[in-house]
């Protein structure tokens, strides 16, 4: 692999079907936070308990996210940094979080519910429309969080299918991670060729509104690596969520009942949901600036620290049955949205969408069920975005 993350550190990344693979479990178990063998002189460890990755994603002082660490390492260069709030420390962080918090208040986003309710049901239309066979991971899972992140970057419905494409490529890494960083310098320049255009007509969308009201405080850079956190993170992982939790509900009798019932049940299927597929595998990198103890381990100044939100999530300490999906179990206090300042400032957005979709799949099609046997289908190999590359289903 031509990166950041070799061959040797992709263990968080790989499962067996919907479950993180069992040496995932066997290293909670034994060793939270272990040493995770990497090439190129790094020291790298990963964490796999919950309290421990919870102790390593709260500590903004003692670790660093900044894309300036990976600079050098493996051929990593500085014109590749995406931008946004994933790879930022503060203060430049703290800044750039203040500006888009208020985009993202419930008051704000509740604006889009009409709008989602529509777009979920045009892709409910199209399915049952159509002759055979239907990909839900086309038809359902992409388009609804899609069209909706346009909605909310006021980004032309056309240009979907590009980001779309470039989405999917940056967190795939088994074509290698220098791929994966291309996508996001590609993604990068398609997006400052859209804020220049909203610098000479602002919109009503996000990126308008941030030029309308902040536009001297912010250049265009720092604009366009915003968007991009915005399209890629509440892109890929909202429609994964909806691919993997239609298969759930394909399997479970239970989790199609919560489901058709009232909107407590279905945000206790939610909440579950989010905490059983977790399918943002990995937070971002962490390096250590000072030397530290967490969990009895000594983490020494410039050591990389890898938090594996799945494996986090099924922690016993979460509660009984962590391995398990169940429909009805009362809301954790997971990581699917990671935690700290990093926190996906998102979370609320996809949750409207999860919610909203769901039960309209359901009532939609109360006979759906797979076009394809189970085993035969496709799981993406390594990726940082868990998923599925396709979901056959018969609709009728």
């Amino acid at each position: 692999m031509s990166s950041f993350l070799p061959d040797s550190a992709l263990l968080p990344l790989k499962r067996d079907g919907l479950d993180p693979v069992a040496e995932i479990g066997e290293r909670r178990a034994t060793a939270p936070i272990g040493k995770l063998d990497l090439p190129f002189g790094m020291n790298a460890w990963l964490v796999t308990g919950y309290d421990e990755a919870k102790a390593v994603l709260g500590k903004v002082t003692e670790f660093s996210s900044d894309f300036t660490n990976l600079v050098g390492n493996a051929g990593v260069t500085a014109d590749q940094n995406p931008g946004g709030l994933g790879f930022a420390d503060p203060p430049v962080h703290t800044r750039l979080r203040k500006l888009l918090t208020p985009e993202f208040t419930m008051r704000r986003l509740n604006r889009l519910a009409p709008r989602i309710d529509e777009i979920v049901a045009a892709q409910l239309d199209a399915m049952a429309a159509a002759d055979g066979p239907v990909d839900l991971w086309q038809a359902f899972a992409l388009p609804i969080p899609s069209l909706t992140i346009c909605e909310l970057l006021g980004v032309s419905y056309e240009d979907r299918e590009d980001f779309q494409r470039l989405s999917t490529a940056r967190f795939d890494l088994f074509g290698g991670a220098g791929a994966s960083l291309g996508a996001m310098s590609e993604s990068l320049t398609y997006l400052l060729d859209i804020v220049k255009k909203q610098r000479e007509a602002p919109g009503d969308g996000l990126l308008g509104m941030l030029i309308k009201e902040h536009g001297d405080e912010i250049d265009d850079r720092e604009l366009a690596g915003l968007a991009d956190g915005v399209l890629t993170g509440g892109l890929e992982t909202t429609a994964s969520m909806l691919a993997l939790g239609a298969l759930v509900l394909l399997r479970d009798e239970k989790a199609v009942e919560a489901v058709r019932g009232d909107d407590e049940s279905v945000h206790r299927f939610v909440e579950e949901l989010l905490r059983y597929l977790t399918v943002v595998q990995m937070a971002f990198p962490r390096f250590a600036k000072q030397d530290m103890e967490i969990g009895g381990v000594h983490i020494a100044e410039g050591d990389i620290v890898l938090v594996s939100l799945s494996a986090a999530d099924r922690d016993p300490k979460l509660g009984p049955d962590m391995e398990k999906f169940d429909a009805a179990r009362e809301p954790t206090s997971h990581l699917a949205f990671s935690y700290g300042i990093h926190r996906c400032i998102g979370a609320e957005l996809a949750r409207m969408e999860l919610r909203t979709a769901y039960p309209a799949l359901v009532r939609r099609f109360p006979n759906l069920r797979l076009a394809v046997p189970e085993e035969d289908l496709s799981f993406r190999k390594v990726s940082i975005v868990y998923g599925l590359d396709a979901l056959p289903v018969l609709v009728d």
